[in-house]
């Protein structure tokens, strides 16, 4: 069987400062990652994310080291600027959940939270 995306959520946050847009998209799908389980991905600016349980539980372990609750995904993240980015996070808890920061430089932070499919 072929994974199977489905939109999740579709959002925008635009910079009245030149009329751009930073757009985010959520999908869930069917098979992700080695084991082809479902997961979730987040495409922004051309970057894929994948949050699926082999990663997740490399992340859920970085985050326990930390001793962070939100682990931040430095490396899928997009922060050049301190007045406009996009941070993605693997929230730890029950149930897991992706985490999407996004702002803009005549915006306010916009976060937005995706429970994940799976337990780590």
């Amino acid at each position: 069987m072929a994974n199977q995306k489905t939109t999740i959520d579709e959002w925008s946050v635009r910079d009245l400062e030149d009329g751009s847009s930073i757009n985010v998209t959520v999908l869930g799908c069917t098979e992700l990652g080695n084991q082809s389980l479902p997961g979730v991905q987040v495409i922004y600016m051309g970057n894929i994310i994948n949050y699926e349980p082999l990663m997740a539980e490399r992340w859920a372990y970085q985050a326990s080291k930390a001793g962070v609750d939100e682990y931040l995904l430095e490396d899928k993240s997009w922060t050049v600027h301190e007045d406009q980015f996009v941070k993605t996070y693997l929230v730890v808890g029950e149930p897991l959940k992706a985490k999407v920061e996004v702002k803009t430089r005549s915006s306010k932070v916009i976060a937005k939270e995706y429970e994940l499919p799976f337990a780590v």
